[in-house]
């Protein structure tokens, strides 16, 4: 289950990035989420996945 609140989804998303997985692909496909719906919440809020740092800017 993600956090609802996307300040709090932001922190949980890149610290599974940094601690697990090595793309947001493998995140997605793992924990059976969207990866378009996660990315479309977190880019509200200001933030863009970067596929070079693997988080969240």
């Amino acid at each position: 289950m993600l956090p609802k609140d996307p300040i709090i989804l932001l922190g949980y998303i890149n610290t599974k990035l940094r601690d697990f997985y090595s793309s947001l692909d493998l995140l997605c496909d793992d924990m059976e989420v969207s990866e378009q719906e996660l990315t479309k919440t977190l880019e509200d809020i200001g933030y863009h996945y970067d596929r070079g740092h693997n988080q969240f800017v």
